[in-house]
């Protein structure tokens, strides 16, 4: 679908039910107010197309070269108040766009059959899904986000090498429903090779929908534990066996505990950094405005003497009323490599 092309709108002539009326029913009443929302969802999609398209333009320009590349897009995406994050989804929302129709799968106008999510989805799914769905859409019936993603499941469910025989068979029978499978296969696709292999383990010997859940679940917390490890510093000292560590928390049927606490330990060396920064930067304005102050800044200096407890090395900060009044204290100590490497004082 070339730049110069564009597809029919949808009529936005809409003609909504009157809310004070009583000759229409609630059910009828919202059967109507959907149809409409459907036509501003297909809207939107045309019009988000066409925003890619012109996105992409102004990006392709600045491709030309010369000093200073890429900061004509940047301003154009400043100047409108779009983040880059936005602008690039909108441009491979177009490129998708232009690849189904461009690519033969899809027909233009066929483009208004599609609601914004469910074309999205379609963009994103395997070729073989889109094929399915062009031609449903091509013959003019309305595509749903709902529609794709069964489509979606079902073929996933069928195919993935990821998956034992045993499920794919069953799968294929409707012993097993696609929705329940495909979270598996997402799940599987984060595990290295030998993890995989255990998991596929279990589902052979019981090709069961409990057991497909209990897998995914499990699945789910190896890789959530695994991902948080890494960024988690503590872990970094000494020899662990982080491998190991989860095999045993397996064993105890203990993964979710494990994998909440590592991520608890996370958010809590996170926090310790920005605490760090902040109390650095305190510390750092409070010394600049006593300096600035004097005895005739009585008010000033009281304020700056109250703010001595979080600016010190150690901190007092209250909980407040529904804790009781309780208060928290910590000492703040920086050390150096060097002296983490010391042997302890006897």
């Amino acid at each position: 679908m070339g730049p110069s092309e564009l597809s029919a709108p949808p009529d936005l002539n809409l003609q909504l039910p009157d809310p004070e009326s009583d000759t229409i029913s609630t059910m009828e009443f919202l059967a109507r107010l959907e149809e409409a929302w459907a036509v501003c969802d297909r809207f939107d999609l045309q019009t988000e197309i066409w925003r890619g398209r012109i996105l992409g333009a102004v990006r392709d320009r600045e491709k030309r070269g010369g000093e200073g590349r890429g900061t004509g897009f940047l301003q154009w995406l400043r100047e409108r108040d779009i983040s880059k994050t936005r602008a690039y989804a909108l441009i491979q929302l177009a490129e998708s766009a232009d690849d189904l129709v461009g690519g033969g799968l899809l027909e233009e106008a066929s483009v208004n059959n599609f609601s914004k999510r469910a074309f999205l989805e379609t963009a994103q799914a395997d070729p073989e899904v889109q094929q399915m769905i062009s031609e449903a859409a091509n013959e003019g019936q309305q595509i749903t986000r709902k529609q794709v993603r069964r489509l979606s499941d079902e073929f996933t469910a069928a195919t993935s090498p990821l998956l034992p025989e045993e499920i794919r068979q069953r799968t294929a029978e409707n012993l097993l429903p696609p929705r329940a499978v495909a979270p598996l296969v997402k799940e599987l696709a984060k595990l290295p090779e030998e993890q995989q292999e255990d998991l596929r383990r279990v589902l052979r010997e019981e090709p069961e929908l409990e057991r497909v859940r209990d897998v995914t679940s499990t699945a789910r917390w190896l890789s959530k534990a695994a991902e948080a490890a890494l960024a988690v510093r503590a872990f970094q000292q000494g020899e662990l066996d982080f491998e190991k560590a989860l095999q045993e928390a397996q064993r105890l049927d203990a993964l979710g505990l494990l994998a909440d606490a590592v991520g608890q330990a996370q958010a809590l060396e996170a926090a310790v950094l920005k605490l760090h920064t902040s109390w650095r930067r305190l510390g750092g304005l409070q010394e600049r405005l006593w300096v600035e102050s004097g005895s005739s800044t009585p008010h000033l200096r009281e304020l700056l003497t109250a703010l001595q407890s979080l600016s010190g090395s150690v901190l007092r900060v209250s909980l407040g009323e529904l804790a009781g009044g309780k208060r928290v204290r910590l000492q703040l100590v920086e050390e150096s490599p060097e002296q983490l490497a010391a042997p302890p004082l006897p």
